[in-house]
């Protein structure tokens, strides 16, 4: 793989950024929202609640680190749908583009935007509203390479589903954070949860980051395996998401759907 087509993706995003500071609004307001809703929930719960848990770290540490993952998948997504938009795969593909610096330039820009989000993020909740996110120490580390590896996974695995069904399929890619935070448990232990949806929040790494920052801010004794496991995890559905991705570009390029990619495309 080349460094150089990389980083001109990397740099095609950056180009659109500076042309249209519009494009940029939603790495600052939509973080900013969900911390300053979240931050007066949980300081209200703390002065009712009595019940000796500090829901600042709880709840708004959890809201903090599932947004990060969010925006890593709605990121790498948005950088692909802006090509989408533009009717750009056939200037992209028609030069010495491989699939795999594409997705890898991609995934770049996507962890770029998301430093910025977590950046906002961290400059309102630590100092407004006494968040001890680095509390978590040197466990910090591992929480978030789970959440970018798993953020990267959803989105390519998006990326892919439009680039399958057609632009009018990023309707289903947007509530895909939504329809699994349930399944990862990011407010509540997993034992709360119906068998079944357990099954699944097994399968879905954000759950054992959930479960582990819960353990180390009630003072349990921490378990690195399940967390070490979930990162392996993370890495596997990265490559069977990359997997499907390359097999729907191919089958694009094999039916010419690339060359009649219109937003009335949807086989």
């Amino acid at each position: 793989m080349r460094f150089a087509p990389v980083a001109a993706i990397l740099l095609r995003q950056w180009y659109l950024l500076r042309g249209s500071p519009v494009r940029a609004l939603p790495m600052f307001a939509w973080v900013g929202i969900d911390i300053v809703l979240w931050g007066f929930i949980s300081r209200f719960l703390n002065t009712v609640s009595g019940a000796g848990i500090n829901f600042t770290t709880v709840f708004l540490g959890a809201v903090l680190l599932w947004d990060l993952c969010g925006r890593v998948m709605q990121g790498l997504t948005t950088a692909f749908l802006e090509d989408v938009w533009s009717r750009n795969f056939l200037n992209l593909f028609a030069s010495p583009l491989t699939i795999g610096e594409y997705v890898s330039g991609l995934v770049l820009a996507s962890i770029a935007t998301s430093v910025i989000g977590l950046t906002v993020m961290l400059v309102l909740a630590v100092p407004v509203f006494g968040l001890s996110f680095f509390a978590l120490g040197a466990h910090l580390v591992l929480f978030l390479a789970v959440l970018y590896g798993f953020g990267v996974a959803l989105g390519i695995m998006a990326s892919a589903m439009v680039l399958r069904f057609g632009p009018a399929s990023e309707w289903l890619v947007w509530p895909i954070p939504a329809l699994l935070s349930p399944f990862c448990a990011v407010f509540y232990p997993l034992t709360v949860l119906p068998q079944w949806m357990r099954a699944i929040a097994h399968l879905l790494p954000p759950s054992y980051v959930f479960e582990g920052m819960r353990a180390l801010l009630a003072g349990r004794a921490f378990a690195a395996s399940p967390a070490l496991g979930a990162l392996a995890l993370a890495a596997l559905e990265i490559a069977l998401a990359a997997w499907y991705f390359v097999r729907v570009y191919r089958r694009a390029v094999r039916t010419g759907l690339l060359a009649r990619y219109s937003a009335e495309t949807v086989s």
